[in-house]
């Protein structure tokens, strides 16, 4: 009989559980799956204790959407049900880059907006449904057994009475502090390789009660950072979620980081370059204090390039954790279980190693993605640097060039490489239109723009 232990039961533990126990009669699958959980889950959709980022914006986007939708049939559709809001992009947005402002167009690429409450709400009973699915709250992980050759258990502690748990397979989902590289350092193994690459961001989060008239069909709103040398960069969000409420997310680089009071977080918001958010935010009512986070560094562990014991695999922020602003993690978090259940079909639950790899090819698109937009683009002659431009303002009305770039940014499959590029060269050869002022870009969206105060 085969066991697979998981510690964490967040949102990517319970869904490396799902994966674990797989589909009946599944190749590869373990007999017993037990989920280790230092905290206690709420009994209703709220945050808890043992998650810091609770509080803040989760989206999943649309890659992670349809990994979800395979791997828990009928998720998406209870979300929704309970109020979970899909946003196209841009279509059901309003966005506002360096360039201008997006225009309304229809993609393929969107994202899934609600509270991590109710994300977890939904999730976690249907992640954890299986039979073969043992949940053990209140434990604490203390180490790993086993030597630099294979893991054979986890050492636990529970009420001040310790425990050794037998495993055929450890998977850590404890997240961007995992103790991994000190456990297995305990049984004899070196460093782990790691990359580190600092964002300088930081942002704060409040919650809103929206006003009468914008709590349904509200488009999110999204103010990307206007470079500036030797400014910092600011931008900000509005997330519309379930129970007529938006989530707003004020972002800064150094030397400008949005403040956590009242006050100053409003002030901030004011600064921006553009009224629409102070307006939003001026026009709602606050639910509860604001909320800062600091802990944005992108770093990834190479556990797959490490002489790592047999019987050990690490999934989600204990893998690769970008910069939250992207809001790739839950996304890849779905991605990571789909790819371990696909390997368990394979290779079955004792080739950890090939685990290790799928988790890393699951993750890489979007630590490469954060990579090249914290550390910006590759040098470029005038031209190429004209072409970029010109690229990048065409998408502000391109329906093809929005949807490559939002397709990317949402994780979906690249197909273009497959399509007739034709259209490029017509679109990069058209001149630009001018660019829309907030006025036109709000009145592309009736109910936003009856309200606005600037029509």
């Amino acid at each position: 009989m085969t066991r697979a232990v998981v510690l964490g039961g967040g949102f990517a533990g319970v869904l490396a559980a799902a994966a674990l126990a797989g589909l009946p009669g599944a190749p590869g699958a373990a007999d017993e799956v037990v989920v280790i959980e230092g905290d206690r889950y709420p009994a209703a959709p709220g945050p808890r204790r043992g998650l810091p980022q609770a509080h803040h914006s989760h989206v999943l986007v649309a890659g992670g959407a349809r990994a979800l939708a395979e791997l828990l049939p009928g998720a998406l559709e209870e979300l929704a049900a309970l109020g979970a809001r899909r946003i196209g992009l841009p279509g059901d947005a309003l966005i506002l880059t360096a360039e201008g402002w997006f225009r309304r167009l229809d993609t393929a690429a969107y994202l899934v907006s609600c509270s991590r409450g109710l994300l977890d709400h939904v999730i976690r009973p249907r992640a954890l449904a299986s039979g073969t699915i043992t949940v053990r709250q209140g434990v604490t992980v203390t180490g790993l057994t086993g030597d630099a050759h294979r893991v054979t258990g986890v050492r636990v502690e529970e009420c001040g009475r310790e425990e050794v748990i037998r495993a055929d397979l450890v998977v850590d989902a404890t997240g961007r502090r995992s103790g991994a590289p000190r456990w297995l350092a305990e049984l004899g193994m070196g460093e782990i390789p790691e990359q580190s690459v600092s964002s300088g961001l930081a942002y704060a989060t409040r919650v809103y009660r929206a006003p009468d008239g914008l709590d349904a069909e509200m488009p999110a709103v999204m103010l990307h950072p206007r470079p500036s040398p030797g400014e910092p960069g600011r931008g900000a969000t509005v997330y519309p979620i379930e129970g007529g409420r938006w989530i707003v997310t004020l972002t800064g680089t150094e030397g400008g980081r949005p403040p956590a009071d009242e006050r100053g977080f409003e002030e901030f918001a004011r600064a921006l370059h553009d009224p629409i958010v102070a307006e939003l935010m001026a026009a709602a009512t606050p639910l509860g204090r604001v909320r800062p986070y600091h802990d944005t560094a992108n770093r990834r562990r190479f556990f797959e390039r490490a002489g790592v014991p047999a019987g050990f695999v690490a999934v989600g922020d204990a893998v690769v954790a970008v910069n939250p602003i992207y809001s790739h993690g839950m996304s890849v978090a779905v991605l990571s279980a789909l790819a371990i259940r696909s390997a368990l079909a394979r290779s079955g639950l004792d080739c950890a190693q090939t685990l290790r790899a799928a988790v890393a090819e699951a993750a890489e698109t979007s630590w490469r993605m954060a990579v090249e937009q914290e550390r910006g683009p590759d040098p470029a002659t005038p031209f190429q640097r004209q072409v970029r431009l010109r690229r990048t303002r065409a998408a502000l009305a391109s329906a093809e060039l929005a949807g490559e770039m939002f397709g990317r940014q949402t994780l979906l499959p690249d197909g273009a490489a497959s399509r007739d590029r034709s259209w490029l060269l017509r679109v990069m050869s058209e001149p630009p239109g001018a660019p829309m002022t907030t006025g036109e870009a709000i009145r592309q969206f009736p109910r936003l723009s009856g309200w606005w105060p600037g029509r």
